[in-house]
């Protein structure tokens, strides 16, 4: 996209003149608004509906604009998409791709809106928007908006294992805290639920006032228990798949900077090492800002004439590996209380008297973060950090 800067008319337009074909996609479960800037439209966008999910319409709509623009100016030029990031993941970008289409995925809350109050939002509104932000990161304006680096197949398939572990530790806290209030209505306490004697210890539970259980009652929590174990077996099947994958990566032909390399440190266990993997740590980053960044443990400043304080992290990342970072770093303390990292942190503390160890965890959280990227890729040794004995 060549820009060309002319001299100003009586309007003070400037003249941008255009070597591609813009798209923006405003995906939803029904329907995609494509809207689209042509080299021979001047500034009109032109807008059209393609029904959800038809690909092969989108294509045909795309070499429709492509013939549209040969006929008009005589010459075949490339064709720009960008999408939000959302719930249709990234095949719709695969599919672009594949037909020779340069796509690019924006993070739709690094995309500048107006402050107003009451601000319009219409599809076609969020369409324009989105091709505007496309057409300034190509004219190469500097942090007009955030693009996303998309996943392979294969990385964004290894996050579902950790992902569905934690869906299924969710899911059996639920059924035992159920089991456990049902319980608590008939005066009955210390059941547990996840104990191998926990159907015959159901059988000689009595209630407050020394009657057995009601018959529905015990059937619903006989139900619960059942599914309490399904649960179980799930997870054991879950973690036996993590624990072969952590195998496969450490074979001559796989990548050896994994999970392997992270749990030899001690306080990292095997949730954690998936975890940080899978979530973060497999990807390639180019400074420590963009690793920080990507997990959302940047500070946020406010800073206004004389006013400045800090408004936390941004919790604009991943929270997945945000939430691990910050219940590591509490592992971190305990088990590697000789690091350099654990050090600051109780010398951070204690200048406070104390009182800030919540900002100082988040703080740890970072470094340590960037600390496991450097000792993977890098190999760069924490400093004073313990192994875990061979």
């Amino acid at each position: 996209m060549k820009t060309e800067n002319a001299t100003e008319n009586e309007t003070g337009a400037v003249h941008t003149t255009l070597g591609a074909i813009f798209l923006s996609l405003e995906l939803s479960r029904s329907t995609w608004l494509v809207t689209s800037l042509l080299p021979c439209n001047g500034e009109k966008m032109s807008k059209r509906v393609v029904k959800a999910g038809d690909t092969a319409g989108l294509l045909d709509l795309v070499r429709q604009l492509k013939a549209t623009v040969r006929r008009r100016t005589g010459r075949d030029v490339p064709v720009i998409a960008v999408q939000e990031a959302g719930l249709d993941g990234f095949w719709i970008h695969r599919i672009l791709e594949r037909d020779g289409i340069e796509s690019h995925v924006v993070d739709a809350a690094s995309i500048a809106t107006s402050r107003r109050k009451r601000r319009a939002k219409t599809d076609k509104l969020d369409g324009e928007i989105l091709l505007r932000a496309l057409l300034a990161y190509k004219r190469g304006e500097p942090r007009v908006c955030a693009m996303v680096v998309p996943p392979s197949p294969e990385q964004e398939d290894r996050k579902r294992n950790s992902r569905e572990r934690r869906a299924l530790i969710a899911e059996r806290i639920k059924i035992v805290n159920r089991i456990k209030g049902l319980l608590f209505s008939q005066g009955i306490v210390g059941f547990e639920p996840l104990k191998r004697n926990r159907r015959t210890r159901l059988e000689e539970l009595r209630t407050g006032d020394g009657r057995e259980l009601p018959s529905n009652l015990k059937a619903e929590i006989v139900h619960a228990l059942d599914r309490i174990e399904l649960v179980l077996r799930q997870i054991k099947d879950v973690e036996a798949a993590r624990d072969e994958a952590a195998r496969k990566e450490c074979e001559p032909s796989k990548v050896a900077n994994g999970m392997s390399m992270l749990k030899q440190l001690r306080g990292v266990g095997a949730d954690f090492a998936e975890v940080l993997w899978s979530e973060g740590l497999y990807r390639e980053f180019a400074n420590r800002r963009q690793l920080a960044s990507y997990a959302g443990l940047t500070p946020t400043p406010w800073q206004s004439g004389s006013i400045s304080r800090e408004q936390g992290v941004s919790k604009a990342g991943n929270p997945r590996l945000r939430t691990v970072m910050v219940q590591l770093s509490w592992f971190w303390l305990l088990h590697q209380p000789r690091s350099a990292l654990a050090q600051w942190f109780q010398e951070r503390v204690a200048i406070d008297g104390g009182r800030r160890r919540k900002p100082a965890i988040i703080a740890l959280a970072r470094k340590l973060l960037i600390a496991l990227w450097k000792y993977v890729h890098h190999g760069a040794v924490i400093e004073g950090a313990v192994m875990k004995p061979a």
